[in-house]
């Protein structure tokens, strides 16, 4: 409120928008890209998607733009490796698109018609997410000792409680400070921690 007008904010957008237009209008040959990297670049797309929408219905508009120059980050690393032309490329174009279409109508049409879309963009449906796409394959379980914070242990989304529980007590950290002795009991909070209690 009453600070003077400054044309240096909108320098950073210029730039998302410019990088956005060569992405999608650069011509580069399909490559052959790992499986892996097009997994990635799905779970990249569907996690923004889930993101988005969710800040969308809950008016934070601050942060989507922000999503998607992560998102465009990715996309860039994703073409180099020879993404380029796969299903999953053309998936998170479209999609891509369809969510910078409310923040950036003119562009998100411009690229839309480029590509050869049905007329309009803002006559589409809006994408869903694709939640098993979106799940992390891997995630960090803090690892404590009578409340204090003492390993982090990387391990499956997926993994059982009891299996939280091994792979804790094998840390060599908890092994250190448990010095030999058996925990009295070790509490898991699926996805987050496991608390040993000595």
């Amino acid at each position: 409120m009453g600070a003077p007008w400054s044309s240096t904010g909108i320098e950073g957008v210029n730039r998302w928008l410019r990088r956005v237009w060569m992405l999608f209008t650069d011509q580069v040959e399909r490559g052959n890209p790992d499986p892996e990297l097009l997994r990635s670049l799905r779970r990249k797309l569907h996690q923004t998607l889930r993101q988005i929408t969710h800040d969308f219905e809950a008016f934070e508009f601050n942060t989507i733009v922000s999503g998607l120059m992560e998102l465009l980050n990715e996309m860039y690393k994703a073409r180099e490796q020879g993404a380029a032309g796969t299903p999953e490329w053309d998936e998170a174009v479209e999609i891509y698109l369809k969510m910078m279409a409310p923040v950036t109508p003119h562009i998100s049409e411009e690229l839309w018609a480029y590509l050869g879309k049905p007329y309009s963009i803002h006559q589409q449906n809006w994408p869903a997410v694709d939640h098993a796409a979106a799940a992390d394959e891997l995630i960090t379980l803090i690892v404590q000792i009578d409340g204090k914070l003492r390993d982090r242990i990387i391990v499956p989304a997926d993994i059982s409680e009891e299996a939280a529980k091994t792979a804790a007590l094998e840390s060599e950290a908890v092994k250190k400070f448990l010095e030999g002795k058996p925990p009295r009991k070790v509490i898991v909070v699926p996805r987050r921690l496991v608390n040993i209690v000595r």
